[in-house]
């Protein structure tokens, strides 16, 4: 592991421990946790939340692909950011995946892959609607996520990752276009970085971390086949893309309009804060953050607009 990750890995704790401190679980949600998702008895465990007068509803689903520079996170620091989205009225299934140097791409999109499958498995145990899924993901999560998004709708890049790392197993993820089981219907794309080729100039450190989360250290192929933007295609799920002034990731945004707007994808983009309110990266997982309760407000809204029932297109 590089210096770097090291130090991302003590800072990152440090700052999610002061944003969460003395936050409990709220008497409005019920969670189940530690559910094995995955042969990694370490990283392969997921949460559900559920709003507690659900009852045994079935409920629309959000998963969270939580962030972390490739090479930080898990479900517990996303634990009460994931709560304040099930009082919205989701079931939200939280999941912790492996993570970069000791587990390189593509080990995260197969964990990723695994707790879709996991969903789909367990739709009618957990009262998860597996036919209105969304997903959220933030900075390296919405990288993962907006990948994974592209996996489930290209199958161009599906035997393009096949062929690149024939040992992955992700043809096999019941989440892809067409599927019987789940479908991804709309992501939330949070202070994403989804180039990591383009305006690197923005984040000086991103090819030493590279070196930690890509097998060849950022090769041609890999940084082609990690680029969200080169994976994008018409079928791609809706987006909800937001950023602010106080992301240093913000000039990722226009990018991915860009792109989406040539591939005729549906998206709605808000960028939140002002000049003189810039906020700050991944504002929204401070769920005591007026501006980050108003955007998952705004998200949960967005993917509500388009839960459908049985019977409908």
């Amino acid at each position: 592991m590089s210096k770097l990750s090291d130090q991302i890995r003590m800072d990152f704790a440090a700052g999610d421990a002061i944003r969460d401190e003395g936050l409990k679980t709220p008497a409005d949600v019920k969670r189940y946790d530690d559910i094995a998702y995955g042969a990694d008895e370490k990283y392969n465990l997921l949460d559900v939340y559920r709003p507690a007068g659900a009852g045994n509803k079935s409920l629309p689903v959000i998963a969270i692909v939580h962030g972390g520079a490739w090479v930080y996170g898990d479900k517990e620091v996303y634990q009460f950011y994931g709560m304040s989205l099930a009082q919205r009225g989701f079931a939200v299934v939280n999941f912790s995946y492996r993570l970069a140097p000791e587990h390189r791409f593509p080990a995260q999109l197969e964990d990723i892959c695994a707790a879709f499958d996991w969903i789909g498995e367990n739709g009618e145990k957990y009262g998860l609607d597996i036919n209105n899924v969304f997903a959220v993901g933030d900075s390296a999560g919405g990288h993962l996520l907006g990948l994974f998004a592209a996996l489930c709708v290209n199958p161009g890049y599906r035997k393009a990752l096949a062929d690149k790392y024939p040992k992955a197993g992700l043809l096999r993820c019941s989440a892809y276009h067409g599927s019987e089981t789940v479908k991804l219907k709309a992501v939330a794309l949070n202070c994403g970085k989804y180039s990591l080729s383009k305006l690197t100039e923005e984040d000086p450190n991103l090819p030493v971390i590279m070196g930690d989360f890509l097998t060849e250290g950022g090769s041609e192929d890999e940084l082609f086949l990690t680029d969200v933007l080169e994976q994008l295609n018409e079928d791609y799920p809706e987006v909800f893309l937001m950023t602010c002034p106080g992301d240093f990731l913000k000039n990722q945004a226009p990018l991915i309009v860009k792109a989406m707007v040539d591939k005729g994808i549906p998206f709605k983009f808000r960028y939140y804060g002002s000049a003189k309110d810039p906020l700050h990266h991944v504002f929204h997982c401070n769920v005591r953050l007026k501006p980050g309760q108003k955007c998952n407000d705004d998200e949960c809204a967005f993917f509500m607009n388009r839960v459908t029932q049985d019977g409908e297109a």
